[in-house]
């Protein structure tokens, strides 16, 4: 795919107050396709590519109720040319896990495998990461995020001297992961502190066209919103600069933006970010061929076309998928 340097800054000039010389080039366009056709970009400066579009193994993935079903999904995603499994200890309780651990004892090598743990002492934390190496059956992941920050208290946590930060800096140090992230639904301000503090290689935050993303109840059934760009205008930057691998989720909003655009304009507005790859869980098979598709004949929107789509779809869905993923988590 060529793209011309007048594509690229229309693209990475969306950002709103954050002009593109601060974005990263590698990470905003795809420059080389991997064996199956499937774009692939820098993640960040950390030496590693990554395909554009992500399998979510998330509650779209616990969707496939049947094992073998499951297992031929997988198995299907990868031949597709979909190289990053994205997991969690929370999904389904370790069942996520361990319906990737089935796969990756014959496949661990032709994907880019993630997980994510949820607790904030350090201990636990150490002893669930173990567990989900067993469930997953691999020495070491790729990339290891702690999962869904959630606001000041809870990054006091994970700072503290017994919190899991300094795990996952074992963790990396001790080659168990490649690199360490942390993600964020709904506290775009609180994520670009930690993004700020600690070294990171990767983070995982909401990039959608609705541009959600709020920051704190408000008390009495109101929420305080955020300034209108969420994650795209206070977090992203951020991660830009520091040159961390981002990773775009809720894509379709949990699907609260079905409906409301095409799939290919909502995958095709997050891929036009300056991020790495997108997320996407699927729970059809359809769907999986959809998005595929669309990840590999993928071509940028200009910046009019990201202000059009983000500047309707945010003023009619941003307040509503902002309550529903003040307490979301995709177990």
């Amino acid at each position: 795919m060529s793209i011309t340097r007048r594509d690229f800054m229309a693209t990475t000039a969306i950002a709103s107050g954050v002009g593109a010389a601060a974005l990263q080039p590698s990470a905003a366009l795809a420059a080389e396709t991997n064996s199956k056709g499937m774009p692939m970009r820098n993640l960040g400066k950390t030496g590693a590519k990554v395909t554009i579009l992500a399998f979510g193994c998330g509650s779209r993935f616990l969707a496939y109720k049947d094992e073998d079903e499951a297992d031929r999904v997988l198995n299907m995603v990868i031949d597709l040319g979909i190289g990053y499994l994205d997991t969690a200890q929370g999904y389904g309780n370790g069942h996520s896990e361990t319906r990737v651990g089935r796969i990756m004892k014959t496949r661990r090598k032709e994907v880019f495998l993630t997980t994510k743990i949820q607790e904030r002492k350090g201990d636990a934390a150490m002893k669930r990461f173990e567990e989900s190496l067993r469930l997953l059956n691999t020495d070491h992941v790729d990339l290891v995020h702690v999962h869904a920050l959630s606001g000041e208290d809870d990054l006091a946590a994970i700072e503290a001297p017994d919190g899991v930060l300094k795990t996952v800096y074992k963790i990396r140090d001790q080659k168990m992961a490649r690199f360490i992230g942390i993600t964020c639904h709904a506290y775009p301000d609180v994520l670009a502190k930690a993004l700020e503090r600690h070294d990171f290689n990767c983070t995982q935050m909401a990039l959608n066209a609705a541009l959600a993303g709020m920051n704190l109840p408000a008390g009495r059934g109101s929420f305080y919103r955020w300034p209108k760009g969420g994650f795209q205008e206070t977090a992203l930057p951020v991660a830009n600069r520091k040159g961390m691998g981002v990773i775009a989720m809720k894509v379709y909003g949990q699907d609260h933006l079905k409906g409301e655009a095409t799939p290919e304009e909502l995958v095709r507005y997050s891929l036009s970010l300056p991020v790495s790859a997108a997320v996407v869980g699927m729970p059809k098979i359809s769907q999986i061929e959809e998005n595929v598709q669309i990840a590999k004949s993928f071509k940028p929107f200009d910046a009019n076309r990201m202000r059009q789509l983000s500047g309707d779809l945010s003023n009619r869905k941003k307040v509503a998928m902002d309550r529903f993923f003040a307490n979301h988590v995709d177990a």
